[in-house]
């Protein structure tokens, strides 16, 4: 008998309908001899509805009672997928983050997992019973309040869950059938990959594959738990996240994502001197703000200007903290732009191959995209466009890359 963790997504649980689906494949699971936990997302949409009334009321909203709201979400999804298991003549019960004792620290809607006990999981999958836990949610020991992941949650939350318990394998239920070599949205071509390693998934899930969240891989990776992402709609063989292998790193490039959640700030006027990165940066770090790529053009009148990239939903937080230590450093104004994203091709072939980047950016000039920022890792290359462009630049980076067979080395 193994031991097996089902996340299943917003649009898994949708409506009454799929949650019956959900709840056929989990019983499917246990009758197979398999001990079972299942995470679940809130229903489709319903995240956003709740954010959506929320931000009506104020676009700058206290994050505690941001957290406070969403987190019911899930709450309310988890006792219709215990009931749709229970009318299929299986046992099984409900737990929020609390229950099973899902510890995270004080960020608010951006917690990180600090320990799950699971004592409650343990008991029940002891007693036969199949387990339904709520993703995305934990909570902060010191204040008693309620937390949330950030989003893309739930899939840490299945992931965290399957390393706490030792689980054989996290499966990963979405409305996709596994990770493609691009988004099948935009590019018809796009090939689904068998196999990825967790650092090329970890590399397309923070650049802006949907698939997986990208904190979900970096807990897999650390302890070492599989990762199979699959379909809930259609009964097809899906793709497994595991270790690297030598197979892997024949393959240039196995994915190219763009990630159009994404603004960039630049604050104008910045003095030339030690210590005013750390002040500025320390700042943001203090709003729990993450950044991304980071640009100084250095003048010759002992000023710069300092660009950087933040997720769009961080802007309004991460100009007023800009706005804040402006003064203080003596620059002269903070502008913004939304419209940007990021395209990244990704691939840990590229370590041992030369000339990538030479290439990617001829292409994207070649197609009158202008390159903004640029972004560089052993086993990826970003750049920073025009978010107009952004489709466009997908299409072609994946025809030369991936499709026109010069992507095995």
């Amino acid at each position: 008998m193994s031991l097996v963790v089902m996340k299943f997504g917003g649009t898994s649980v949708g409506s009454i309908e799929r949650i019956k689906n959900v709840a056929r494949i989990a019983v499917k699971k246990k009758e197979e001899g398999h001990d079972v936990v299942v995470v679940s997302s809130a229903m489709a949409g319903e995240t956003d509805r709740l954010i959506n009334l929320l931000k009506e009321i104020s676009p700058k909203y206290d994050l505690r009672e941001y957290d406070q709201l969403v987190s019911t979400g899930e709450t309310a999804a988890i006792p219709l997928v215990t009931q749709a298991i229970k009318e299929l003549g299986h046992d099984a019960i409900s737990f929020t983050g609390f229950q099973i004792g899902m510890i995270t620290d004080g960020a608010h809607s951006k917690a990180r997992i600090v320990k799950i006990t699971a004592e409650r999981i343990f008991k029940a999958l002891k007693e036969g019973k199949i387990c339904v836990v709520a993703g995305f949610q934990g909570i902060f020991p010191e204040t008693g309040d309620i937390t949330t992941l950030g989003r893309g949650g739930s899939d840490t939350t299945a992931v965290a869950i399957a390393a706490a318990i030792n689980a054989d394998v996290c499966e990963i239920y979405t409305d996709v059938d596994g990770v493609y070599t691009a988004d099948p949205r935009i590019v018809k071509n796009a090939k689904k990959l068998d196999r990825i390693s967790y650092e090329e998934m970890l590399e397309l899930a923070s650049l802006g594959a949907k698939v997986l969240q990208s904190r979900s891989v970096e807990l897999g990776m650390k302890y070492n738990v599989p990762i199979l992402v699959l379909s809930s709609i259609e009964d097809k063989p899906g793709t497994l996240v595991v270790k690297e292998d030598k197979d892997m790193e024949k393959v240039i490039v196995s994915g190219v994502t763009a990630d159009k959640n994404q603004a960039k700030i630049t604050i104008v006027g910045v003095p030339d001197r030690p210590g005013i990165a750390a002040e500025i940066f320390g700042k943001l770090a203090e709003a729990n703000i993450n950044v991304d790529m980071i640009i100084q053009n250095v003048g010759l009148d002992g000023k710069t200007d300092l660009s950087f990239t933040v997720a769009k939903t961080d802007l309004l937080r991460a100009i007023d903290a800009c706005e804040a230590v402006k003064t203080s450093i003596g620059a002269s104004k903070v502008v913004s732009d939304e419209n940007i994203a990021k395209v990244s091709i990704v691939g840990v072939g590229m370590k041992s191959h030369a000339g990538v980047a030479a290439k990617m950016f001829k292409l994207l000039s070649e197609n009158n995209i202008n390159i903004q920022m640029i972004s560089t890792s052993e086993i990826k290359i970003s750049c920073v466009i025009d978010e107009k462009f952004a489709e466009l630049a997908v299409r072609v980076l994946h025809e030369k890359f991936v499709e026109e067979g010069d992507n095995v080395s």
